[in-house]
């Protein structure tokens, strides 16, 4: 696919003034996540972006926040770390530990030192630590979750899922985490749903007095539950989501 075009100011990812050029291929791009959609063999390192092009009066020169010709502005937010132009403000803040730019405001955040992940400051002291777990891909749709602009979503087990992945799942039935098959919403209801069920199901009496050992995987206990065609029911915290 062709270059974007540089006479139309930003694109559909950023709002801003000027145009990089491309330290691996040398070709201008609005933005990084542009040159990655069309480039499909390589992608840019936008830390290593040395030179970018004037958007209004077209002159290629080296990165700054003013045009050194016309003196317009790239944009209203400039990070000289990760390359970063925005005109659009969306409480933007570079984090160190991250090594790249944030959403949503620097107050609204802390960075998880074991994740490796800044998180929402309502998660404090209140989510489940899991080593660089962000240092991975979506379980769903395979895209790298560290660097990714999408919203995200930690179910109860700490493992990391793009947002618009976890309401797919939740919208087609999935409700075990894709990487470990913890519970990831809470299920009450639903336990309690299978329990009337299977008060209406008689077993063949070969199966009635059936014991198995199952193994538990929303408290991650074993126990010793009565067979049945239904479900087998955690003995310990009452969850259907067992393996034998």
């Amino acid at each position: 696919m062709a270059e974007v075009d540089v006479n139309n100011l930003g694109c559909e990812h950023y709002d801003r003034n000027c145009a990089l050029i491309s330290p691996c291929c040398k070709k201008q791009y609005t933005c990084r996540v542009c040159h990655d959609d069309h480039e499909l063999d390589h992608e840019m390192d936008r830390k290593l972006v040395s030179r970018v092009v004037c958007l209004q009066c077209k002159v290629e020169q080296d990165v700054t926040k003013l045009c050194e010709s016309c003196g317009c502005e790239f944009g209203k937010y400039y990070c000289e770390v990760c390359r970063l132009f925005d005109n659009k403000d969306r409480q933007q803040f570079h984090c160190q530990q991250c090594g790249l730019c944030r959403v949503g405001g620097r107050e609204n955040f802390f960075h998880c030192e074991k994740c490796d992940l800044c998180l929402s400051i309502g998660l404090k002291d209140n989510h489940k630590c899991v080593e660089k777990v962000s240092h991975d891909v979506c379980p769903v749709c395979m895209e790298d979750l560290h660097t990714s602009r999408a919203q995200m979503t930690i179910p109860p087990c700490g493992h990391i899922l793009h947002r618009q992945c976890f309401q797919q799942c939740l919208r087609k039935g999935h409700y075990a985490c894709p990487t470990c098959n913890q519970s990831m919403v809470d299920m009450d209801n639903v336990w309690k749903d299978m329990d009337e069920e299977m008060k209406d199901v008689d077993m063949p009496e070969e199966y009635r007095d059936l014991d198995v050992v199952i193994t538990c995987r929303d408290c991650h206990k074993e126990s010793t539950t009565k067979f049945h065609v239904l479900g087998l029911k955690c003995q310990l915290c009452g969850s259907y989501n067992t393996a034998r």
